[in-house]
Order: C-alpha cells, then sequence, then structure tokens
C-alpha cells in the first residue's frame, strides 16, 4: 500500500485524514497501541509535538490524553517536558476501559485505597451483605492509622436488602423458603454493616475526621453490586448464581448463591472517554433515585 507522505506518522501508522481528535479519542488510540504491543513497556513516547503533528490536535489536547494514561498507570513521567514512558509493568494498570476486569477483592481494595488519598473521600455503595467493602477499606483504615493518609471528611452511603423481603438467593435448591437462610444472611449483613460503621467512626475520636455513614434498605434482592468513589469512578459486578453445598442448622443442603467477593468488577472513569464518562453519570443518577424514592431506613439490628 502506497502511503501519501502527508499522512506518514512516527510509527509507521497513518495520519487519520480526519480534521480533529478529542483528547478521549486521543487517549483511546495510544492506550490501544500500549495494549497491542506497539508501544512497549519502557518504551519513551513520541514527543507532544510529534504527536500533535501526527494527530492534528494542539499540544494542550495531547497533554490531557496523556494525564489520563498517566491516570490509569500506563503512562510515567508525563511533564511538559522530556517524552513520557510506558509504564514498565502493565499489570499495576488498575483503571480504564483498558485494564481487564478482576474478582472484587483484588481491584476493589486499590481504587478503594487511591479514594482515601483526596480531602473530601465519597463512597456509595449498592451490595448484598458489604462484605467486599468492609475488607477493602481496612487497608486505607490502616494507612490513616500509620499516617500515611488523612482525609478531612468521609461521606459513606450504604443501600442493602431488606430483612422484610424473601431474597431471591440466596436459597435451597429444592425449599427456597427456608427461612434459616434468610436469617444466616441478616446476621452476615447486620454483622458486616455494623463493623464498616465502627471502624469508621472510630476515625472521629482518633484522627478528627469528619465521617458519616448511612444505611438504607432496598425493597429487592440486587443481582448486581455497584461501587461510585468521589464522584469519578463507577465500579460494577454481576451476583453470579452458582450450586453449592452448605451446612445449615447441622443439616448439609444444597444451595444457590453467590461468592461476591470474588464477582468480576469492572471499571469505569469519568473522563476516560464517553461511554465511561456516561456509565459514570447514569449509576450516579441510579443510586440516588434509589436512595431518594423506593429505599427505607435500615438500622442494623435483626428487625431492620
Amino acid at each position: 500500500m502506497v502511503v501519501d507522505p502527508e499522512h506518514a506518522t512516527v510509527n509507521g501508522r497513518t495520519r487519520s485524514p480526519r480534521p480533529q481528535w478529542s483528547h478521549r479519542e486521543l487517549a483511546d488510540e495510544l492506550r490501544t497501541r500500549i495494549r497491542s504491543g506497539v508501544l512497549r513497556p519502557g518504551q519513551r513516547m513520541p514527543t507532544q509535538a510529534k504527536l500533535a503533528d501526527e494527530f492534528g490536535v494542539e499540544r494542550g489536547a495531547v497533554r490531557q490524553a496523556l494525564r489520563i494514561l498517566q491516570s490509569e498507570r500506563l503512562l510515567t513521567n508525563v511533564s511538559k517536558g522530556s517524552p513520557a514512558t510506558v509504564a514498565p509493568d502493565l499489570n499495576l494498570a488498575l483503571t480504564g476501559p483498558g485494564a481487564p476486569p478482576q474478582p472484587t477483592m483484588v481491584g476493589l481494595g486499590p481504587r478503594i485505597s487511591e479514594a482515601f488519598a483526596q480531602p473530601h473521600v465519597e463512597i456509595e455503595a449498592l451490595c448484598l451483605t458489604a462484605v467486599s467493602l468492609t475488607l477493602a477499606i481496612g487497608e486505607p483504615l490502616r494507612q490513616i492509622h500509620a499516617g500515611r493518609l488523612k482525609p478531612a471528611k468521609v461521606d459513606v452511603r450504604v443501600l442493602l436488602p431488606s430483612s422484610d423481603i424473601d431474597l431471591a438467593f440466596p436459597s435451597r435448591v429444592d425449599a427456597p423458603a427456608d427461612s434459616r437462610l434468610q436469617r444466616r444472611w441478616l446476621a452476615q449483613r447486620n454483622a458486616q454493616g455494623q463493623v464498616l460503621k465502627h471502624n469508621l467512626l472510630a476515625l472521629r475520636a482518633t484522627h478528627g475526621i469528619d465521617v458519616h455513614i448511612t444505611f438504607r434498605a432496598l425493597p429487592f434482592t440486587p443481582p448486581v453490586k455497584l461501587y461510585l468513589l468521589n464522584g469519578s469512578e463507577a465500579l460494577f459486578a454481576y451476583y453470579t448464581l452458582t450450586q453449592r453445598e452448605a451446612e445449615i442448622g447441622h443439616e448439609q443442603v444444597e444451595m444457590y448463591d453467590a461468592e461476591g467477593t470474588q464477582s468480576m468488577l469492572f471499571a469505569f472513569e469519568q473522563g476516560a472517554g464517553l461511554r465511561d464518562t456516561t456509565f459514570v453519570e447514569q449509576s450516579h443518577l441510579w443510586f440516588n433515585a434509589l436512595w431518594e424514592t423506593i429505599s427505607s431506613e435500615l438500622t442494623l439490628t435483626p428487625t431492620s
């Protein structure tokens, strides 16, 4: 194929004839080159001037695109001076649409820790028991107690299923209405919520952090889990049901259940592309709508 010299690039690729790229589209293209191996770990990127020339954009758009990739840990040394470098270990790139989904207990903890690095931490969660959230918050709490983190304010809102409903799961295979499963789930929901609340509120007395945590009850069993971090990131996972055996009241029973800590977590980041940004915005609208309409007051007692 004959390449028009006008559209030749520093990487041997053809320059797009389109008149203008947005910084998000530019970030998407560079992310694809990194993920596909065209730009290799540890390799220096083309200069901002060369990238601006290749894509027909201003250097400001290039800098914005590079900052997105830096925030995703795909690039290092992003500045106005020397060219950026592709991250030497791309496995550390935990965020952004190019990152692979990870089990909740692998992916949630680092993102929660990053959220706690901000002066005002805002976490909203919709889940079945709050087990994963309680475990994930443990690391930033340790960093606060060690003096490495100190947010000024922490606001947490959690939506959990109400005890007044018959859960769709966990349930027995042969007798879906077994109340022992409901009682076991309720005890776990309350225990995890109480631990989460106690650990966060303790930050007031020990570190003077302004902490608020609120729970509300949903009138349905959530088929998915959702975490919203600092208004800029949405983490989403499906509760996938499996059949397993468990001991209930000294009896081995077959049940349908979902292991939430192993649910694959998909990350969406505001500013990382139109689809990601829209997903984050719509997730906030959905969460707030549930919170303000059909949810009800929840206290972490056996009767709530």
